[in-house]
């Protein structure tokens, strides 16, 4: 199952509209239960802020320990090496396969730009639900000098997916980065052409794809660019 942009916490000081956008997590994670799906992805922002508040958090950790623990077996495999995909986290691997806990449907999910990690020790709140097993984080770079994006081999019989990642970057360093061509994809060397590729970027940078900015002389790239980017690899 697919969502993007939840942005808990949004309009939470509205009398009328403050639990919006839980309830939408809650029937998102429903549906994932109804329907029985391998694992849920989410495309960013699950946040409408850094740093949400303690009654947003609770009520994240409550839904998702309610809706994605359980005994339900699992019916795919991770391929890649998860130390590479999940390696700025201090637990590197999928929660599913930890021993100290009972997960039922696993949630992937990338930063954008409302939830990225920020401060001295660039943290977000992400972090908290990765650090407890809910939430697998993954797409993050931590270089500002060059991007190594890294990918998760998924295979259910005989259905193979590369899942790329890229979490939010400021779009004149991203743009700097791929003019410089300081951007790689990994690929797998095994049976290329027997995987579907999907890409998981934030979608942020469409606003200001034509923007011009005091960073960057000209345009920032298109969604075109882009497009045959990936498609060269």
């Amino acid at each position: 199952l697919v969502a993007t942009h939840i942005d808990l916490g949004f309009m939470e000081k509205d009398a009328v509209r403050r639990n919006d956008t839980c309830v939408t997590l809650d029937e998102i994670l429903k549906l994932a239960q109804e329907n029985k799906v391998d694992f849920i992805l989410l495309g960013g922002d699950l946040f409408h802020e850094n740093k949400p508040s303690k009654k947003i958090l609770h009520t994240c950790l409550k839904l998702l320990k309610k809706c994605c623990m359980g005994d339900s077996p699992f019916h795919f495999e991770i391929l890649s090496y998860q130390s590479v995909d999940f390696g700025f986290s201090k637990f590197p691997w999928v929660s599913y396969q930890d021993g100290n806990l009972n997960i039922s449907i696993p949630v992937f999910s990338i930063h954008d730009n409302h939830d990225d990690p920020m401060g001295a020790h660039a943290r977000c709140a992400l972090h908290i639900l990765s650090c407890v097993g809910f939430v697998n984080h993954f797409g993050r770079s931590m270089s500002k000098e060059k991007i190594n994006i890294s990918l998760v081999l998924l295979q259910k019989g005989s259905t193979k997916i590369a899942l790329y990642d890229l979490g939010s970057i400021p779009d004149e360093r991203l743009y700097r980065m791929f003019v410089n061509k300081k951007v790689t994809m990994l690929r797998s060397k095994e049976d290329e052409n027997s995987w579907f590729n999907l890409f998981v970027i934030t979608g942020h940078q469409r606003r200001v794809s034509k923007r011009k900015s005091r960073h960057c002389s000209g345009d920032f790239y298109s969604w075109q660019e882009l497009k045959d980017y990936c498609a060269s690899i």
